[in-house]
């Protein structure tokens, strides 16, 4: 009967342990679902925030490209009024030479003059004695005279060409000094959007050290050019590019042989658009994703050329990119620049191979400078090794 009694009891006991454990586990797992909820609430006040940092992020990288090309565009008018300023001020050094040479011939001309006599002219008219020595002398008078004037006439005319000469230079120092005013105030705006720039990524790494955060924007990203390669893809066929007729595309006159054949019969020559090492290849691993297309490192600022002829069919802003041009190619192939500092090239305009499209940046918040290049194939992503050229630059830095 005892027996029975404590088995009954130790089924009891175990009922309410099992019971007990069972109420642990379920309040562990509400814990864990609330932490799990609060770090996804977490998350997606983080995403909003970034989402509104990175709208931020987009004008200021606008504004900055904006700034750096108008700087380089004031240097180039600084550079030329610099010239310009200079050959006219040698111009009026010459000119004053001239000036002091005149002048010398005309005292010359002045003192002989005066030796003859003022009434030398009416002695000679008058003395019969040997009128063809007269003659001769009254031609050489005459002569004289003539050059005296002719002096005068070229002095006065220098004087006026010196005037003009002093009054144009005058003008552009002081358009000179307005341009420098306009590069300092220029300036300072950058410095200001690079500062701005600076704290904002701050506050973007800050909530973006998670690596799932970095991989769904890296994906988002992604998302949003194929989505934007694939309508600019539809547009093309509706639209192909072709060169205008009559006018044939003429490559510039640069030390690389720019290839003027059409894009899909350049396979292996084409150029590099820009000069440096390949910090990442078509294909190599990138935070849980890869690389479409190259990562060339190259100095902020480099200028950046079309690899061939093409129309610009997207100049603007993009979510990790950045700054980004898309050059249509015809027969469905596209070529992509990313990261830049500034775009110099606009939708619709035509481009030579050669042509400076842009330059060489950090833009969509990338902390090193360098050129993201990709090329599409019918929307699809080619490796563009297979495409340019076989030099040094194939090599992984």
């Amino acid at each position: 009967m005892n027996k029975i009694f404590v088995g009954f009891a130790w089924l009891a006991l175990s009922g309410l342990a099992v019971q007990v454990a069972a109420e642990e586990k379920n309040r562990d797992l509400v814990k864990i679902q609330a932490e799990i909820d609060a770090v996804n609430r977490n998350i997606k006040r983080i995403e909003k925030e970034q989402g509104a940092l990175l709208m931020q992020l987009a004008e200021i990288e606008k504004y900055y490209g904006k700034t750096v090309a108008t700087l380089k565009q004031l240097q180039g008018q600084i550079d030329s009024k610099q010239r310009k300023i200079k050959d006219l001020r040698e111009k009026t050094r010459l000119l004053q030479l001239e000036i002091a040479e005149q002048n010398e011939g005309l005292s010359n001309q002045v003192k002989a003059a005066y030796a003859m006599g003022r009434k030398e002219k009416l002695k000679l008219m008058l003395n019969q004695e040997d009128p063809a020595l007269s003659s001769r002398i009254m031609v050489y008078y005459n002569y004289l005279n003539k050059a005296r004037l002719e002096k005068l006439t070229g002095i006065g005319q220098t004087v006026i060409e010196l005037t003009e000469l002093e009054r144009e230079n005058l003008k552009e120092s002081q358009l000179l000094e307005q341009t420098l005013q306009l590069k300092k105030t220029e300036q300072e705006a950058l410095d200001r959007s690079r500062l701005q720039r600076k704290e904002l990524l701050v506050r973007l790494e800050k909530d973006y050290s998670s690596s799932k955060l970095r991989l769904s924007q890296l994906r988002e990203g992604e998302a949003r050019l194929q989505k934007l390669v694939n309508g600019l893809q539809q547009a093309a066929i509706k639209q192909p590019f072709e060169p205008e007729p009559g006018k044939p595309v003429i490559k510039q006159q640069e030390p690389v042989d720019w290839p003027v054949k059409p894009f899909a019969s350049s396979q292996g020559d084409l150029p590099w658009p820009v000069k440096g090492q390949l910090v990442k290849k078509f294909g190599s691993p990138r935070l849980g994703s890869r690389w479409d297309g190259v990562l060339i490192g190259a100095g902020e600022g480099t200028e950046i050329r079309a690899v061939s002829a093409g129309k610009v069919v997207f100049a603007d802003w993009l979510r990790g990119y950045g700054l980004l041009t898309i050059i249509d190619h015809g027969n469905g192939y596209m070529t992509l620049y990313a990261f830049n500092q500034s775009l110099y090239k606009s939708v619709g305009d035509r481009v030579a191979p050669g042509d400076v499209i842009a330059s060489v940046g950090k833009s969509g918040g990338r902390s090193k400078a360098g050129l993201y290049f990709g090329i599409r194939k019918n929307g699809k992503p080619v490796d563009p090794v297979r495409w340019c050229r076989k030099t040094d630059q194939d090599r992984t830095g």
